[in-house]
């Protein structure tokens, strides 16, 4: 128990920075260029990480979502009625996820759209003669066929999205204090800890995919989608009061609790 306590410590100490929060966004794009760049110029030779049938992205990324909401849906249930005691406030907070699932699926449809309608079927990844007689890229890879479009990266835009989003769920660590309930401390140091880890995850399988992956603007295009994404909500619109809002600060919450007051 004495190592989960320190790797809670470090990764609490370490995630809920606001210079995390600051940063994190141009460390993505940065390392995006910066992969791209090696891919063109210089590709590395062909490792595990290079194959799509590797354990983390079978197991994770293609489940990035699905794990990112099953994650943070305790994690923000439990630290939010912690500090407001009040279910209304959790339900608000709690309705960022299904935001975040429309966000998820209104993307990843457009982008198999995209790759739909700016795509051909061909007998191989050559590009060689179209196969004319298949219009879809389902019934082309029935036939064996190889299907090609503008593929915009759903693991780009995905992976920045989500590692992002549990970034600015974690900033809440800054007001929980659990050392009084042993069972919410125990909960809480578990989630601290598989958020921790599926954020290094997901800021490690982004930088493979800049390395190994899809063209230079199929990645821009995914990266940016996630950008806009993440600062949509928690940049502009979880600001206003209409909104899920942004996890409870110290300011929220002293003006909650004088209002209570009066």
């Amino acid at each position: 128990m004495e190592h989960l306590e320190r790797c809670a410590w470090f990764l609490r100490g370490t995630l809920v920075r606001a210079a995390v929060r600051r940063y994190l966004p141009w460390a993505l794009v940065a390392s995006m260029l910066a992969g791209s760049l090696l891919k063109e110029l210089s590709p590395l030779p062909e490792s595990y990480l290079s194959n799509k049938r590797n354990v983390l992205n079978v197991y994770f990324v293609k489940l990035a979502w699905a794990w990112t909401f099953c994650l943070l849906l305790p994690f923000i249930a439990l630290t939010n009625y912690h500090l407001t005691g009040k279910a209304g406030l959790v339900l608000r907070r709690l309705s960022t996820l299904l935001v975040g699932t429309a966000i998820w699926y209104a993307c990843t449809s457009l982008f198999s759209n995209i790759e739909h309608y700016t795509g051909s079927c061909y007998h191989s990844p050559a590009l060689d003669k179209v196969r004319e007689e298949h219009q879809s890229k389902q019934q082309c890879h029935r036939e064996g066929g190889f299907w090609y479009g503008f593929d915009i990266s759903g693991h780009s835009f995905l992976l920045t999205f989500c590692a992002l989003m549990i970034v600015e769920e974690m900033a809440v660590l800054h007001e929980v204090k659990t050392d009084r309930n042993h069972y919410l401390h125990t909960a809480i140091t578990t989630l601290v800890i598989a958020l921790g880890f599926l954020t290094f995850i997901w800021v490690w399988m982004f930088l493979c995919t800049a390395v190994y992956f899809h063209d230079f603007s199929q990645k821009v295009f995914g990266t940016l989608f996630g950008l806009l994404g993440w600062y949509g909500t928690y940049g502009c619109w979880y600001l206003k009061s209409f909104s899920p809002g942004l996890p409870p600060q110290s300011c929220s919450l002293t003006l909650k609790q004088d209002s209570h007051k009066k």
